[in-house]
């Protein structure tokens, strides 16, 4: 364990948010979400894990990974199937946390959400069984 550092925060995650460059993207996906498929299509090329529901570990990420502030849209999430307008409980329940930082997040239909997702850095998938708990978020800097 570390100082400072989310116990959630494992190794491997954390080398994973540290070698990430700003404009790169991680997922963090649901328990319903193809993981290791779309996983396969990015850096790490495996699924990583974080067993506690999608708002914990949004927190976790979060407290060590800067959003971009440099271009719209640092998070998106996975737009309902058949209602794109719908705001799943998952989401409704992050919106508060996100919007603290001014953030509102972006919506991305699945399959683009999947795509998007394929060509990030990393898929962390949580243990979140809600579903539509999946965002996807842009790294930005730290300025000194």
């Amino acid at each position: 364990m570390l100082k400072g550092i989310d116990p959630l925060l494992g190794p491997e995650v954390l080398r994973a948010l540290a070698a990430m460059g700003h404009g790169d993207e991680i997922a963090l996906v649901d328990a319903n979400f193809p993981a290791e498929s779309v996983a396969r299509g990015t850096v790490t090329g495996t699924a990583l894990r974080i067993e506690a529901d999608a708002l914990r570990v949004l927190s976790a990420v979060l407290s060590v990974l800067p959003l971009d502030a440099h271009e719209p849209d640092p998070v998106l999430t996975m737009q309902v199937v058949g209602d794109p307008a719908a705001i799943p409980e998952v989401l409704a329940a992050a919106a508060p946390q996100l919007a603290a930082l001014g953030v509102t997040p972006a919506g991305l239909e699945r399959f683009a959400f999947y795509d998007r997702a394929r060509r990030g850095f990393a898929v962390i998938r949580t243990a979140e069984t809600r579903p539509y708990g999946n965002f996807l978020l842009r790294k930005g800097v730290i300025n000194p």
